[in-house]
């Protein structure tokens, strides 16, 4: 699988507080979520975020609660790939649970760069920068989990 977006970039210690604010937890709506998705960190993120856009950041993205409605929120705000240095424990499990595909590198992406991911292959490509970056690839248990749009569609598809 590979993914082609531009990249949003934050830094180090982005927590699920300012990825969706407490205040919007009290609604299940994936759709209402994505409309508050980042608001307290970047005012701008909804307006200007597109359907496979890349989320780039430091390290410990996801830290803090261990709220699912984050990642929630990012996939459904269309984001395509959360790429960060590293993730919080929790973080990292509830987006693999939800189908977000999230990479673990620490790749040179800047605000606005354009990038490739090559899932099976494990390499970023920077098309701005001419650069690759290797990570390691999900297992394919990992990857099917993802491309069944997370856990519970993956039981599904696997009871059926």
């Amino acid at each position: 699988m590979k993914l082609t977006g531009d990249v949003i970039r934050y830094g180090d210690n982005v927590d699920t507080d300012v990825i969706i604010p407490a205040r919007y937890l009290n609604t299940s709506s994936a759709k209402e979520l994505a409309s508050h998705c980042m608001e307290d960190l970047d005012k701008t993120f909804v307006a200007r975020v597109k359907p496979g856009d890349i989320i780039a950041a430091g390290a410990n993205f996801g830290c803090g609660s261990s709220r699912e409605h984050a990642p929630l929120a990012i996939k459904e705000s269309g984001v395509g790939a959360v790429v960060a240095k590293s993730f919080a424990r929790i973080f990292y499990r509830n987006a693999i649970n939800i189908g977000l595909p999230i990479i673990e590198c620490d790749a040179d992406i800047a605000e606005g760069d354009k990038v490739e991911i090559d899932f099976d292959n494990g390499e970023l490509h920077n098309l701005t920068k001419n650069t690759v970056t290797k990570f390691a690839p999900f297992p394919p248990f990992l990857q099917s989990i993802i491309a069944a749009g997370g856990l519970l569609n993956s039981i599904k598809g696997a009871a059926q």
